[in-house]
């Protein structure tokens, strides 16, 4: 990442697009390098400047929020994605967190809070601490047949992992920081941020957000 944090805007409501602006123009060391109406378009703007993170809107024309998403973070070495959206329980975001958006923004959301979460995100970061993650999966995931494919697979996933692993990838699921999985399973805290990173590799994830969604897609 470069020093000034770099910033695409997709979104098809022109006001909206000015209000961001304007909220990360305040913000030391963030640019905003580049401006979408479309989900189409914003891919190919991404493309180009190869930003460091992107606010993409979930509702647009050509292409959708999601479906752009999952191009640019298909792009190599793309960037971090944060979605934007109307309602704290849309039915897209959680499929967005599963394609690898690093978490979600409310359009409301305050000035100090959006340039935090793009300062976030770009230092690697998903937006969403694990509690939050939970809430969130709680209120937007519907119970699966028996015969899901999704419950499936993430069962499969779950399998490579060791006992204490499993152990972590359930704390980490429940909400809890490193500190308190470190103090409920009487390990170390650099051990517990061990077994965190040997999940990102096991589970091929890319932060604490995606193992919530897959231990509860097992588990649900």
């Amino acid at each position: 990442m470069s020093e000034v944090i770099r910033v695409v805007l997709v979104d098809d409501d022109a006001m909206v697009r000015t209000a961001l602006k304007m909220f990360l123009g305040g913000g030391s060391g963030i640019e905003v390098v580049g401006e979408a109406d479309d989900g189409a378009a914003g891919v190919d703007l991404v493309r180009r400047e190869r930003p460091d993170v992107v606010l993409m809107d979930i509702r647009m024309p050509v292409l959708d929020g999601l479906a752009a998403t999952e191009r640019v973070r298909a792009l190599p070495d793309p960037p971090e994605v944060i979605v934007l959206t109307t309602f704290d329980a849309d039915e897209y975001v959680l499929r967005a967190l599963r394609i690898g958006a690093a978490g979600f923004l409310l359009k409301d959301t305050p000035p100090d809070r959006l340039v935090e979460a793009v300062r976030t995100v770009a230092g690697g970061s998903p937006i969403l601490s694990p509690s939050v993650t939970a809430q969130l999966i709680a209120a937007v995931a519907v119970p699966s047949e028996p015969e899901d494919p999704a419950r499936a697979q993430a069962l499969a996933r779950l399998e490579s992992l060791t006992e204490r692993e499993r152990e972590v990838a359930e704390a980490v699921a429940r909400g809890l920081s490193n500190a308190e999985i470190a103090a409920e399973l009487f390990v170390g805290v650099p051990t517990v941020k061990t077994h965190v990173g040997r999940l990102f590799d096991k589970l091929a994830v890319e932060n604490r957000v995606q193992i919530a969604i897959l231990v509860h897609d097992a588990t649900r």
